[in-house]
């Protein structure tokens, strides 16, 4: 198993690993994860819905409220209940189908001040439902439990189904109004509890106190607008309520309603007490609608944190809720289905893709990934009301993409210097980048390939090497060997070697390049080219003059690191073209040519002669020659008369590898 796939399964467990631990945590959901960071990504899409489309409300819910304009007018908060019956008795002649009052009445004022409130709510008590005040103590249960006044066991809820199956939030204390107050009329709670980021969200549409089940201030409300009677409202298990025969009010296992908010306070435009009060308030404005009174000045301390507001007066927040109830316009939370799926195969998905990819489209799926689950869970928020879990999903991408990123950056970067240093002194920088960025078209384990290899060699060395100093041969090949090597480096070719006074070079690997031979032939005209110019310096310097012989041949060979393990490897190439190639080179002695080539190379630059992409050559075949090793006799053809000048007009036409 080579480095690749032991990191490609590294990070297919590390994958499964990640998701493993993300489906627990979905399946756990603690609450500080839910209710302080996946709340706040419900906030977003609320905000991201209301941005895109804002919801309408349907007119049929308004609110009445004691303002800061109320109290400048009427004095300060709590009015007396004289003023406060006065002002129900002006709603109620504007004829509301219902009146919800958000005020409490647990504590007597004065026997005429309450007298008058109590008439007036008597008079409508068809059309009236008050708050009514629980409490509940999560950290202490032992409290007895206080008689249930008998005005309220008409607010209770008469038909349970699935009963076993209630897990109702359980109230330690009530509040009652009092008696003069609350005689013949409906009651709802009004208990409510934030999150743990302190915004609330849900609604509770019952409460457990003394064996009865109490249904909220707005359920009590909704039901009345209906026109349904007690026995027409039932707590349905653990999955909600259901209002007469076809409106059914999803609800979590502790009876808790999500509220679809509409957006800041406002949304439902508040009425004024104290144009009520004077009369400015026309009938249109609150006939037949669903009517709350509460407060909504500061100073009245009944301001709610919503995900759009810090400061939404309960009273609209009731109003909501009524509203979504008779528009059905309800929220649900995902049972987690969605969530499982995505989270497997997400996982799987970037599991399998990632050990095959760069770290920079490995990135890029993520990306794609992670932003498709984001514009999914803001669909189906905003067009189907379901509230699908967002951060255990997309933490597992989000972990997953930068841990394995993050790991194949550095593996790439360390592979990287890795391929420079090894093909640097082989290559061209151009093929040295290709490489790095495309190391799938370098396989460096051996295989074998179709290449153009180019033999070298000084004609006369030995006695030049005899005739001449040691350090001015040395000078010499140095000058030699450096313009040869720029040149194949030109030319797009692999230097192999340097043996002696001999040069070693071949095209084809360790990329594809289609023109090979083109490629090696253009590099051998152009070494002969430069060998004259270097003729002309050593010349005038009067320095000995080198000369040399170039074959070269085509065909298959093995190529790969070749050498011992850890000590000493070299990226070459062996096989019978190889020593064809190098064979050939001997016999530009014997033909008095400067470079041979093979037929065999000649077949792979018909085309490109066909084409007339060389200019003006000549090809003249020499013998046909039985080489050493060989039985089957080769023919060999002589290449020359390419001038330099020539060489740079044409060298605009030199193609990049593989085009």
């Amino acid at each position: 198993m080579n480095i690749h796939q032991k990191i490609g399964r590294r990070i297919f467990v590390f994958c499964i690993l990640s998701s493993a631990c993300f489906l627990a945590l979905l399946i756990w959901r603690p609450g500080a994860v839910e209710e302080r960071v996946e709340t706040l990504t419900l906030d977003y899409r609320f905000q991201t819905r209301n941005f895109i489309s804002p919801p309408k409300v349907s007119g049929n819910v308004a609110v009445v409220v004691i303002d800061e304009k109320s109290l400048r007018q009427y004095g300060r908060w709590p009015w007396s209940r004289t003023l406060q019956a006065e002002l129900i008795a002006k709603i109620l002649a504007l004829q509301p189908r219902v009146l919800a009052v958000d005020i409490f009445y647990t504590e007597p004022e004065d026997a005429q001040s309450d007298k008058a409130l109590g008439e007036v709510l008597h008079r409508a008590k068809d059309k009236i439902i008050l708050a009514a005040v629980f409490d509940v103590w999560l950290k202490k249960k032992d409290l007895e439990k206080k008689d249930i006044p008998y005005t309220l066991f008409d607010s209770v809820f008469m038909k349970l189904e699935d009963q076993r199956q209630i897990r109702a939030v359980e109230a330690d204390a009530l509040m009652a109004d009092i008696p003069q107050i609350l005689d013949n009329t409906l009651s709802g709670h009004v208990y409510s509890h934030p999150d743990r980021d302190g915004k609330l969200r849900w609604e509770f549409l019952y409460l457990k106190y003394a064996e009865e089940y109490f249904p909220s201030l707005a359920l009590q409300t909704a039901r009345v607008s209906l026109g349904l009677k007690s026995d027409e409202m039932a707590l349905v298990g653990s999955r909600g309520v259901r209002l007469g025969s076809g409106l059914f009010i999803p609800a979590d296992r502790k009876g808790r309603m999500l509220i679809n908010y509409y957006g800041r306070e406002g949304t439902f435009i508040p009425v004024s007490a104290a144009d009520v009060l004077s009369g400015k308030v026309q009938q249109k404005e609150l006939e037949n609608r669903i009517v709350f009174l509460g407060t909504s000045a500061i100073a009245t301390y009944d301001l709610k944190n919503t995900p759009f507001s810090a400061n939404m007066p309960g009273v609209e927040k009731n109003a909501t809720i009524v509203e979504n109830i008779l528009t059905r316009n309800f929220l649900e939370k995902s049972p987690g289905y969605i969530e499982i799926i995505v989270l497997v195969m997400t996982g799987l998905v970037l599991g399998f893709f990632l050990p095959r990819l760069s770290a920079i489209r490995g990135a890029a799926l993520s990306f794609a990934l992670f932003s498709g689950y984001i514009l999914g869970v803001q669909i189906l928020f905003s067009f189907m009301n379901l509230w699908v879990n967002f951060i255990y999903p997309a933490a597992n991408m989000m972990m997953i993409a930068v841990v394995v990123t993050v790991t194949k950056y550095f593996f790439e970067e360390r592979k990287a210097g890795e391929i420079r240093r090894m093909f640097s002194s082989y290559v061209s920088p151009k093929i040295v980048e290709q490489i790095i960025n495309n190391p799938e078209k370098a396989k460096l384990g051996g295989e074998r390939k179709t290449v153009t290899v180019l033999f070298s060699d000084i004609i006369g060395f030995t006695t030049l090497s005899e005739q001449t100093s040691p350090e001015q041969v040395i000078e010499l090949l140095n000058e030699y060997f450096e313009e040869m090597a720029s040149i194949i480096f030109k030319w797009d070719g692999t230097l192999d070697k340097f043996v002696g006074d001999e040069i070693m070079a071949f095209w084809g690997a360790p990329v594809d390049q289609e023109n090979h031979a083109e490629s090696a032939l253009r590099c051998a005209l152009h070494m002969v080219a430069s060998l004259e110019k270097l003729h002309e310096k050593w010349t005038r310097e009067g320095k000995p003059v080198l000369d040399c012989g170039i074959g070269i041949n085509t065909g298959e060979v093995v190529i790969g690191n070749i050498g011992a393990p850890g000590k000493k490897m070299d990226y070459t190439i062996i096989g019978d073209h190889v020593n064809l190639g190098a064979r050939v080179e001997k016999l530009t002695r014997s033909y008095n040519a400067k470079i041979i080539i093979t037929e065999f190379t000649l077949e792979h630059i018909q085309p490109f002669m066909g084409e007339n992409l060389f200019g003006h050559i000549e090809l003249n075949e020499l013998d046909r020659v039985r080489v050493k090793g060989k039985e089957k006799e080769v023919r060999i053809f002589e290449l020359k008369n390419m001038k330099l000048e020539q060489l740079k007009q044409h060298a605009h036409i030199h193609r990049e590898p593989g085009d």
